[in-house]
């Protein structure tokens, strides 16, 4: 990845995280500061992305940058253009116009990695579409679920993304949000499962084995990109007990 080996060797004291998102970027200085925001939508190019970093936030402000990306991701590099924003992305070189090491994952993957809490877990992030990453004893693994056809051909994005909610209305929504994740489960064998994303807060009744993440841990996962110690991103396989009703 992109970046001088001196400044990945040493765990950073700042670093910038930005979260892109189908509606919103936002952007934060490590885990705590304040988050800045901007649209994004349909449109939304790696120029303009840069240009919203710039406006909100001098360059000398943040050492390394992580970048949560809505699309597919490939060692670090992103692999496909997004299905949500505008063209360009894949081959542009985010280090070379900020000036900045920058490192690269799906963005529901660094909201994972900020989530987890050891053991097998799976993370569904219910936005604008629907993003799925599956870390397991601290090793992160991405997934193209969302694309998969689930029922009438209909992928599990299509039954479950921002579009079916509005289309169905959220109690027709909610009870398919929990068919997919019961069948995901069932297939993946997770000990937890997170529910992340902007959607998340509009669930109601839970099983034991889910919990609500937040989209501030998007924040957190970022941090973890640079001070897990390796790349692509390996956590500690105990970050800590998973919660309370979790399957063993």
């Amino acid at each position: 990845m992109a970046g001088n080996n001196k400044a990945q060797k040493q765990a950073p004291q700042r670093v910038l995280v930005a979260d892109i998102g189908g509606s919103h970027v936002k952007l934060r200085i490590d885990a705590r500061g304040a988050v800045s925001r901007f649209e994004s939508g349909a449109r939304l190019t790696p120029a303009q992305l840069l240009q919203g970093i710039r406006t909100l936030l001098p360059a000398g402000g943040y050492d390394v940058v992580s970048l949560g990306y809505p699309g597919m991701v490939f060692r670090g590099r992103i692999a496909r253009e997004p299905h949500n924003l505008g063209g360009g992305w894949v081959g542009f070189d985010f280090a070379r116009a900020l000036g900045k090491p920058v490192r690269i994952v799906n963005d529901a993957a660094m909201q994972a990695i900020g989530s987890y809490r050891g053991g097998r877990m799976l993370f569904l992030g219910l936005g604008t579409g629907l993003g799925a990453t599956l870390i397991i004893d601290g090793v992160v693994e991405p997934t193209e679920i969302a694309h998969l056809p689930w029922r009438r051909g209909i992928s599990f994005e299509g039954h479950v993304g921002e579009r079916a909610r509005q289309r169905h209305g959220n109690r027709k929504w909610r009870k398919a949000v929990l068919e997919v994740v019961g069948e995901l489960r069932a297939a993946l064998e997770p000990d937890y499962v997170v529910l992340g994303g902007g959607n998340a807060a509009r669930m109601k009744r839970l099983p034991s084995w889910v919990r609500l993440g937040t989209n501030l841990n998007a924040f957190t996962g970022g941090v973890r990109l640079w001070r897990s110690g390796r790349y692509p991103v390996t956590l500690p396989g105990s970050v800590s007990a998973p919660p309370r009703g979790a399957r063993r």
